[in-house]
């Protein structure tokens, strides 16, 4: 026995001088990448152009080929829009490739989002939490007097604790969620206008919207983004097929498919086609071994009514856990499936109704689908709470409801002033319950008991978590769809 012990040890050591070693290599192979491809490409290319993209714009007005450039104005600030709309284009093609990513670069952002999140402890210890940060893109469509509007994929920005912005100049700044709409995977984000710098604005663009609804199959199209996190790059490709549906994905969505290459990273970017106008919002790619250049983009005739919506909506930071917005109600999500089966509309089904919470007291049913919060669809309970994450207590929301009436299902508004889980009662509730389940109580003890085990360790996990290069933890762990 005593010398199978020795083996055993022997093994174990080999086996973990094995894995430094190769932990070692992959660090090295990544530092050594990123020496050959540079994290941003720069582009400072002013191009004429004649329509308004911000939130309280007139109605768009198109500039001859002879008029001066016209200028997207706010405040002290003017940003010159992508491309001329006025220009006559060569034929059917359009500009070359060259000059369209020229002209739409200063148009398109990388975008970092930094959250908490809980993982398994390696030794199996109870979760710890970790900083995760994973990279997308967006589009600059717009400004308002204090903000500028850059439209992303909401799973981009999803669960961000802070959210950063990198422009064209190489300049990065804070960005807050201005409303996300998780049915078709779309969101708006704001950066304050004070904050940007004036060289800033004299080379970013505002991007012409095409109309996506003129794509033909065959057609060129180009595809600008954050691929893999190194900073924008752009790929090219043609326009596969029209109105996809992507495999898997549960969307009601008819998506361009292109073979431009849409990799991660490049999620909220854009698809544009040889005139330089936006016309698709890259959100997805077919990842497998045995699938090639099958990427897919939101057409921009299906996000536009999503993105007026959330483009005016109040750009909003986290609030205090003591101060955030408290709703009362338990429920499950209604997905397309059930919903057919059961002949009730998609939504969150309403289990249970608190009693005297903001729910109840607006005058909510069990039974009730909800539908919509504050003009946003939502469809799972998760993803209400993290809404509400957004909202303090003794803010009034609009809420659209399914309810049940005469046999048929009619949509109703209804207004909740939302409270805290500790107005409400229900922190005290769930304290009394609490004490008097002494299994629950012990249950409790004992995790607290398995975490105080692992305590020690923490520093050392999180050393090792923190020393993994970027692209690792976004190759084992993900990042957009």
């Amino acid at each position: 026995m005593e010398g199978f012990f020795k083996k055993a040890c022997a093994g174990a050591v080999i086996g973990l001088a094995f894995g430094i070693l190769a932990a070692l290599g992959f660090i090295g192979v990544t530092k050594f990448v990123k020496l050959i491809f540079p994290d941003r490409t720069e582009a400072n290319v002013k191009v004429e152009a004649g329509i308004d993209r911000s939130a309280d714009a007139e109605e768009s007005k198109a500039v001859t080929e002879d008029a001066p450039a016209a200028e997207n104005k706010v405040g002290n600030a003017s940003l010159t829009l992508a491309v001329d709309t006025g220009r006559k284009s060569d034929g059917e093609v359009g500009m070359g490739v060259t000059e369209l990513a020229k002209n739409n670069l200063p148009c398109v952002v990388s975008i970092t989002n930094t959250s908490v999140k809980q993982l398994m402890d390696m030794w199996g210890n109870g979760y710890r939490e970790y900083e995760d940060v994973s990279r997308g893109s967006g589009i600059i469509i717009g400004q308002t007097d204090d903000e500028l509007l850059i439209v992303t994929n909401s799973h981009v920005v999803n669960g961000a604790d802070s959210i950063t912005v990198g422009f064209v100049d190489s300049e990065i700044y804070d960005a807050t969620v201005k409303g996300e709409d998780t049915e078709i995977d779309l969101a708006v984000i704001g950066v304050k206008m004070s904050d940007v710098k004036k060289d800033t604005l004299d080379s970013i663009k505002v991007a012409v919207i095409g109309d996506s609804d003129d794509l033909e199959v065959g057609e060129q199209v180009v595809a600008i983004g954050n691929a893999v996190g190194y900073g924008q790059s752009v790929t090219t490709g043609i326009v596969s097929a029209l109105n996809r549906d992507v495999p898997d994905d549960g969307a009601d969505i008819s998506y361009i498919q292109t073979d431009a290459a849409i990799n991660p990273g490049n999620s909220g970017g854009a698809l544009l086609n040889m005139k330089g106008e936006v016309i698709g919002i890259n959100t997805a790619k077919i990842m497998s071994t045995y699938v090639e250049g099958m990427g897919y983009a939101i057409p921009m005739k299906m996000a536009d009514p999503a993105i007026e919506t959330l483009m005016n909506l109040k750009s909003r930071d986290k609030v205090d856990e003591d101060k955030a917005g408290y709703l009362g109600i338990t429920g499950v999500s209604v997905d397309e499936q059930t919903s057919k089966m059961y002949g009730i509309p998609e939504g969150i089904y309403l289990q249970e109704i608190i009693d005297d919470g903001p729910a109840d007291k607006a005058g909510l049913l069990k039974g009730d689908i909800l539908k919509k919060f504050d003009g946003v669809s939502v469809s799972t309970i998760a993803e209400l709470r993290s809404k509400l994450d957004y909202y303090e207590a003794g803010e009034k929301v609009d809420l659209i409801i399914c309810r049940q009436e005469d046999g048929e299902y009619a949509d109703k508004t209804i207004t909740v002033t939302l409270a805290t889980r500790k107005d409400s009662g229900v922190d005290d509730a769930e304290k009394d319950s609490s004490e008097k389940d002494g299994k629950d109580q012990e249950d409790k003890k004992d995790k607290k008991a398995d975490e105080e085990k692992g305590s020690d360790r923490e520093e050392s996990v999180q050393n090792f978590y923190d020393q993994i290069p970027d692209e690792l933890k976004e190759f084992f762990f993900g990042f957009g769809r």
